[in-house]
């Protein structure tokens, strides 16, 4: 396929996952924001039956691209790929079910090199003056982007914008079950601390972010990931 962010990918699977096996109602709606993680995506759609199995990834005639297509694969509401932009219409439409008196969540997933976007805060500030209870924001905090800006104290900075925000291990199941079970009257952040490249000690290396492995080394990962 020659691209792909692998590492990204294997940093939110378990976040994915997690929200696809236990915490999504037919009535919710998911945001994959930091779109570029669209591989662990593609891997629990497929999983869970919603997406057909055996589909090819990054060929011209596939409908799985680098970054989800909403028009092309079933069960992506959101185009996303540029950064800051999955947040703004989670905002949007968890307002949107509360205009309406609809039931169900709205669930954005968020990196953290994503979070030096303006837009990020911009509808933070949006969502905390609404009351947006039904709005769950998770934050991949793999460090990625500490050599740009270290973000530090990320919970603090959710919790100064007006949500309820906890920090929890982004690779436990049962951590992120229990962050998104919580029902405050204000709007969630769920700071989900983990490896980038997790299961792959390479794939940590900055190296990785947008490489894609040799047929030697990918059967070492293969074997290191089994």
């Amino acid at each position: 396929m020659g691209g792909g962010h692998i590492p990204s990918a294997l940093s939110i699977l378990d976040i994915v996952w997690a929200l696809y096996d236990k915490v999504l109602q037919a009535e919710d709606r998911f945001i994959l924001s930091k779109g570029h993680g669209c591989l662990a995506l593609y891997a629990v759609l497929e999983k869970k039956g919603i997406i057909s199995p055996g589909q090819s990834y990054g060929k011209k005639d596939s409908i799985l691209g680098g970054h989800p297509d909403r028009n092309k694969v079933p069960g992506v509401l959101a185009s996303t790929g540029s950064l800051g932009h999955g947040l703004p219409m989670a905002v949007g439409m968890a307002l949107a079910k509360k205009i309406k008196g609809e039931s169900g969540r709205v669930y954005c997933l968020v990196g953290d090199g994503e979070c030096n976007e303006g837009s990020i805060w911009e509808s933070c500030l949006l969502a905390a003056h609404h009351k947006l209870d039904n709005l769950f924001v998770i934050a991949d905090y793999n460090h990625s982007t500490d050599r740009a800006v270290n973000l530090e104290l990320l919970t603090e900075k959710f919790s100064s914008f007006g949500f309820s925000a906890a920090c929890v291990s982004g690779h436990s199941h049962l951590d992120i079950y229990n962050a998104l079970d919580y029902r405050p009257a204000r709007p969630v952040a769920v700071v989900a601390v983990t490896v980038k490249g997790f299961g792959c000690a390479r794939m940590a290396l900055p190296e990785w972010h947008h490489r894609h492995p040799n047929e030697a080394e990918l059967a070492e990962i293969l074997q290191e990931l089994s």
